[in-house]
């Protein structure tokens, strides 16, 4: 599966009407420039201000098509407001896992992002895929785990809980436990970013 993650940036008080134009725009779900709408999340911890939005595409080229519409509009997904800026990313998920289910996941996302040092992406591959089985009751929150086509190495994983303490708790069990972190992936990463967010009311993933 290929995704595209795109991170809208505003002030926090744009943050809400421009919420409400990506609901407008995806509502046709039909479309197939939009892709297939995945998540749509509110940063509440990291940068402020921040709508992240995830869509799926059944290949590369798909995807490009898509990019290039939203390229060449003076107003992308209908935004006209004017102190928005966009970045968009390419990922492909890990190819031993599946998009889990749509729909109520607990409603608290943590979305984190590891650069890589160079070489370093089969060892994480070959890591987490031997993690994923007997870390079972923490990595069922696993939403998606994807390396990045573009740019600088690195990968992005999408989790959901029912609550922080949730998260805390179940981290903590399989870190004394030895079962998470994946051994072997750590070493791999040269910089770690993670943003805690909230799933917009229109998100299919909630």
């Amino acid at each position: 599966m290929i995704y595209e993650l795109i991170r809208f940036q505003t002030d926090v008080l744009g943050v809400s009407t421009l919420s409400h134009r990506l609901q407008a725009q995806f509502s046709d779900a039909s479309d197939p420039v939009m892709g297939s709408l995945t998540g749509v999340w509110r940063a509440e911890i990291g940068e402020l201000g921040t709508l992240l939005l995830l869509r799926s595409f059944p290949s590369l080229e798909v995807l490009l098509d898509a990019r290039h519409t939203t390229l060449g509009t003076k107003t992308p997904f209908g935004i006209e407001m004017n102190n928005i800026s966009m970045e968009m990313e390419t990922f492909e998920a890990f190819p031993f896992l599946e998009l889990a289910g749509l729909g109520e996941r607990g409603g608290l996302y943590e979305i984190r992002t590891y650069r890589l040092k160079a070489g370093g992406l089969n060892p994480t591959l070959e890591a987490w895929q031997a993690a994923l089985k007997p870390a079972e009751a923490y990595t069922r929150h696993l939403i998606t785990s994807m390396y990045a086509l573009d740019g600088i190495l690195r990968i992005c994983h999408i989790w959901a809980f029912d609550s922080f303490e949730q998260r805390n708790l179940l981290r903590r069990q399989y870190y004394a436990a030895g079962l998470w972190p994946p051994q072997g992936a750590p070493e791999q990463i040269i910089h770690a970013q993670s943003w805690l967010c909230l799933s917009e009311p229109f998100s299919p993933l909630c």
